[in-house]
C-alpha cells in the first residue's frame, strides 16, 4: 500500500482518472484532469481545478441501477420498518423531483432536511441533486437556535421537516419548534411535513404533508438528471460552531463522488452484494458518505434512534438480522459496548460481518482488543479519520494489509498527508500537526457567505505562514508500519511544562477503568504554566474518593507518562457535547477560565457548562 500511496500522490493526473474509470463514473468527458495543482491553496483563479470540462450528476451515479436488488433497508428502535429496491428508489426520486420542480427549484437553490435517518431523507437529497440543487440537512435533535444558525445562512427554498421523532423509547413532538423555525425562515417557500402530521403542524404557514405534496403533481416513471460542471455545489455541511456561528462548508458534486468511490471501493472493499451500515444522523458527514454506497449498488441499512436503548444490543440484533457485511460506528459506541459487557460475537450470528469501521474520535488500543475478542476475531477493523471539512478521510483502512493495535492503517490514496513540527518540518515517528501538502478533489469549493475566501483560508491555510499547506487540526504521528495514530485535536493539545500532550492519550488510560463512563481533560492556566484538569463521569453509585483518584493517576502514569498525570481530578454529572455527540474540550476550557464560549447554542447541553464555572477546587 505504501508504494501505491506514494505513486497516487506523485501522479494525481494518472491516479484520479484511474479511480474515475474503475468506479464507473457516469459523466461527459473532461478536457484536463488538474489545473493549478502545484500549490495547496483554496480553489479559485490560481488554485486547483479538477476535471475541467466534465459534466455529471451525483444522483445519476447513485441511481445507475434499476433492479430489484435492495437499495435501502430502514430500522428504528422498534425493529425493521421498510425496504426499497433500486427500482423503487428511482421511482420515488422521480416523484420528489417532479414536486420540487413544480415548487420552482432550480440549480443552485437550497433544499434542506430537518429529518431523522429514514428513506425519505435519502430520496429528498437525491431528488434535489438530480436538479442541481444543493442539499443541506440537520437531525431532529438540533434545537431551534442550532437549526437557524445553519439554515438561516443557507436560506432553503424548500424544507423537508419531521413533526415528531423517537429516541430512547420516547416520542418527541417537534411541532412547536418547527413552527418557530418556519417563522424565522421567510424565504422558505414550501415546508414539506414528513411523517404523521398533527392538526397543529398542518397549520404552520407554507406547510403541506408529504402525501399531499406528492399527490399534487403527475410524476414520470423515471427521474431525469441535469449534468453540471464537476465542481457544481452538491452539499452544504456545517462546522460544529462551538467558537462562533457554524461555517457552511460547500462541497462539489464531482469531488464528493470521486472521493467517496475511492474510499468505499478501494479502502473499504465495498461490493454490490454488500450490506453497509453506519450509525449516524443526517447532521453528520458520515451520512453523506454512507449514501454514496448506492453508487456501488450496495444495500444501505439506515437506523433511526438510540444506539443502546431500549435494548443495549439493538444494533447487533440488526446486524444479525440483515446480514450486514460492513458495520460502521464511533469509537465511543465501541467503548460503551465494552462497558455494558456486550459480547455480540457470542450472542449474535455475525458470520456475514467482514469489516468494522470506527470514526468520530481516536479508537483506543483496548477497543481493538475488545473488537477481536468479543465481536469477531477475523473482522477487518478500520479506524478512519477525516471530517466535515473534506467530507471524506485523510486516513483509512487497507483491506489487503495487517491491522496494528491502536493504529489507523494507512493514509488515503491520493492524499498527500504528512505530519509537521510547529516549525513546518516533516516528521516520522514523532507527534505533530496533520497536514496535507497537495490538492485533492473533495476540497471544499468554498464556504457559504465567504465571497473573498477569507474564512476558507483562515480555517486551513494560515497556521504555517508562507507555506502552501492544509493544516487539519489533528495531533498525529506516522508509525513505522505506514499508518497513523491520532492523539486528538491539536487545538485541544495540552502543554504542561512545555510538553505537548494529546488528550486522547489520557482518555485511553482513564476509560479502561470500569468505574468511569467517560472523561474530559483540559489545561488550566496556573501560576505561569498549564496544569491538567481531568473531569470524569462515573457509573451510577460510584464515588470519586482518594483511592479512585490514585488508581486513575497510577493508570495514566504507568501506561502514558508522568507528564500526562492530571493535577486535579473532579467528578461531574455530565460533560458538554456538540449536537453531533462529540465532547467539547474547548467549551470546558472556556468555562473554567470564566470566558464566554463563542456559540453555546452549538452544544446539545449548554446548561451543563454552569457546573464548570467558579469551581472552588480549581482555585488552589
Amino acid at each position: 500500500m505504501a508504494e501505491l500511496w506514494r505513486w497516487s500522490v506523485e501522479h494525481p493526473e494518472k491516479f484520479w482518472p484511474a479511480v474515475w474509470d474503475f468506479g464507473g463514473v457516469i459523466a461527459e468527458p473532461w478536457d484536463a484532469v488538474l489545473e493549478g495543482g502545484e500549490r495547496m491553496v483554496p480553489p479559485g483563479e490560481t488554485g486547483p481545478r479538477w476535471f475541467r470540462g466534465a459534466k455529471l450528476n451525483y444522483a445519476e451515479n447513485l441511481l445507475r441501477f434499476r433492479d430489484d436488488h435492495p437499495a435501502l433497508i430502514a430500522w428504528n428502535e422498534q425493529g425493521r420498518q421498510s425496504e426499497l429496491s433500486f427500482a423503487d428508489l428511482a421511482t420515488q426520486v422521480a416523484r420528489y423531483q417532479a414536486a420540487l420542480s413544480a415548487s420552482g427549484v432550480i440549480p443552485g437553490d437550497r433544499v434542506a432536511g430537518y429529518l431523522p435517518n429514514v428513506p425519505e431523507t435519502v430520496i429528498a437529497a437525491l431528488a434535489a441533486a438530480s436538479l442541481g440543487a444543493i442539499w443541506t440537512s440537520v437531525s431532529p435533535d438540533f434545537g431551534e437556535r442550532a437549526v437557524l444558525d445553519r439554515f438561516g445562512q443557507t436560506r432553503p427554498k424548500v424544507l423537508f421537516a419531521a413533526t415528531s421523532t423517537r429516541y430512547a423509547g420516547k416520542k418527541i413532538d417537534l411541532t412547536e419548534r418547527l413552527s418557530s423555525i418556519a417563522a424565522a425562515l421567510p424565504d422558505t417557500e414550501r415546508i414539506v411535513l414528513v411523517g404523521e402530521a398533527s392538526p397543529e403542524a398542518r397549520q404552520i404557514p407554507r406547510a403541506i404533508s408529504l402525501d399531499a405534496w406528492l399527490a399534487s403533481i403527475d410524476a414520470p416513471a423515471e427521474p431525469t438528471f441535469l449534468r453540471l460542471p464537476f465542481d457544481h455545489p452538491l452539499y452544504v455541511v456545517y462546522s460544529s460552531g462551538t467558537t462562533g456561528l457554524p461555517k457552511g462548508i460547500v462541497h462539489g458534486a464531482g469531488g464528493t463522488l470521486l472521493q467517496h468511490l475511492k474510499e468505499l471501493i478501494l479502502h473499504t472493499d465495498l461490493r454490490r452484494d454488500d450490506r453497509i451500515f453506519y450509525f449516524t444522523t443526517c447532521g453528520w458527514m458520515m451520512w453523506n458518505w454512507l449514501i454514496s454506497s448506492l453508487a456501488v449498488g450496495a444495500t444501505v441499512v439506515l437506523y433511526d434512534g438510540a444506539p443502546l436503548s431500549p435494548r443495549s444490543d439493538i444494533l447487533w440484533e440488526m446486524a444479525e438480522a440483515e446480514r450486514i457485511t460492513i458495520f460502521g460506528t464511533s469509537a465511543k459506541y465501541l467503548a460503551l459496548c465494552e462497558k455494558e459487557n456486550l459480547a455480540p460475537g457470542t450472542t449474535r450470528d455475525l458470520s456475514a460481518l467482514r469489516t468494522l469501521l470506527s470514526t468520530g474520535s481516536p479508537l483506543a488500543p483496548e477497543s481493538y482488543d475488545y473488537v477481536y475478542t468479543r465481536i469477531k476475531s477475523d473482522v477487518h477493523l478500520a479506524s478512519i479519520s477525516g471530517g466535515t471539512d473534506l467530507l471524506s478521510c485523510f486516513a483509512l483502512g487497507d483491506p489487503t494489509g495487517p491491522v496494528w493495535r491502536g493504529e489507523l492503517q494507512c493514509r488515503g490514496l491520493g492524499m498527500a498527508v504528512e505530519v509537521w513540527s510547529p516549525e513546518g518540518e516533516s516528521l516520522e515517528g514523532e507527534p505533530g500537526e496533520l497536514v496535507c501538502t497537495l490538492p485533492f478533489p473533495s476540497m471544499p469549493v468554498g464556504f457559504w457567505n465567504d465571497p473573498d475566501g477569507a474564512k476558507y483560508r483562515a480555517a486551513y491555510f494560515e497556521h504555517f505562514p508562507g507555506r502552501d499547506v492544509w493544516r487539519h487540526g489533528d495531533w498525529a504521528r506516522l508509525t513505522e508500519h505506514g499508518g497513523l495514530t491520532i492523539a486528538g485535536r491539536s487545538d485541544a493539545t495540552l502543554n504542561p511544562g512545555g510538553v505537548r500532550i494529546g488528550t486522547a492519550e489520557i482518555y485511553r488510560q482513564v476509560e479502561r477503568l470500569p468505574e468511569i463512563l467517560e472523561s474530559l481533560a483540559v489545561g488550566q492556566e496556573w501560576q505561569g504554566d498549564v496544569r491538567i484538569v481531568l473531569f470524569v463521569r462515573l457509573r451510577p453509585g460510584v464515588e470519586l474518593d482518594d483511592a479512585l483518584r490514585d488508581r486513575i493517576r497510577r493508570e495514566i502514569r504507568q501506561h502514558a507518562s508522568p507528564h500526562h498525570v492530571p493535577k486535579k481530578i473532579l467528578a461531574v454529572a455530565d460533560l458538554p457535547r456538540t449536537i453531533n455527540g462529540k465532547l467539547s474540550e474547548l467549551a470546558v476550557h472556556a468555562a473554567i477560565h470564566g470566558r464566554a464560549l463563542g456559540n453555546a447554542e452549538a452544544l446539545a447541553n449548554p446548561a451543563v457548562l454552569d457546573h464548570f464555572r467558579n469551581l472552588m477546587e480549581l482555585a488552589s
